[in-house]
């Protein structure tokens, strides 16, 4: 199983880290390790004094496919959770000003958090779906996938030309504005389409 995560897919969230709008979509991935589930807490690394939150809207990949058109992405992914894409902000600073890959700021063990799954038929409409983190009980993020640069479909389809997908890998699909960091003793509440989907704490 991998995570494929997707950046700047909310005009807002990549005008927060002056980054450019994208022309097409974003890629980096994650591997098996990076996962933490079951609302375990997620633990601060001492190799880094900036780790920032990011709520997205996670699909869960349900055949194995490559080349897929997008008329056709929707047969790809059957369920729906939420995940955070834990970022250690100061070591992607550093290396976005080398040029350099993400990876150690993206990679880490336990940076992708997520939540149980729903069926994608349990949701009215996947093109515009709430979604909303809270952390200490102050609202941080507040998202719709109406505001999505790159739909799921076009996501899929364009991850699929260069990297087969897999049953059971998960694609993390961007977060909106108002990303920040954690501190130990924080707690993270997330909600999808009104309902309470992640709840852990900050160690």
């Amino acid at each position: 199983m991998k995570v494929i995560a997707i950046g700047r897919n909310y005009a807002a969230h990549a005008k927060e880290l002056n980054n450019p709008l994208p022309s097409s979509p974003v890629i980096f991935l994650k591997p098996d390790t990076a996962v933490l589930k079951d609302n375990k807490p997620f633990y601060i690394p001492d190799f880094s004094s900036d780790i920032h939150f990011e709520l997205e809207v996670v699909l869960k990949v349900c055949k194995e496919g490559k080349h897929i058109a997008e008329k056709f992405a929707q047969n790809y992914f059957d369920e729906v959770g939420l995940g955070i894409d834990f970022t250690a902000r100061d070591i992607q600073t550093a290396h976005k000003e080398k040029g350099l890959p993400w990876e150690l700021a993206k990679a880490f063990d336990h940076s992708a958090a997520i939540s149980r799954f729903i069926p994608k038929d349990q949701i009215a409409d996947l093109n515009n779906l709430q979604f909303e983190l809270k952390i200490n009980n102050e609202l941080r993020q507040n998202g719709n996938t109406k505001d999505i640069l790159f739909s799921f479909e076009k996501i899929i389809a364009f991850v699929s030309q260069y990297i087969t997908l897999k049953k059971g890998d998960l694609i993390f699909t961007g977060t909106p504005e108002g990303v920040g960091p954690v501190h130990q003793g924080d707690k993270l509440e997330a909600w999808l389409a009104g309902e309470q989907f992640l709840n852990f704490d900050i160690k």
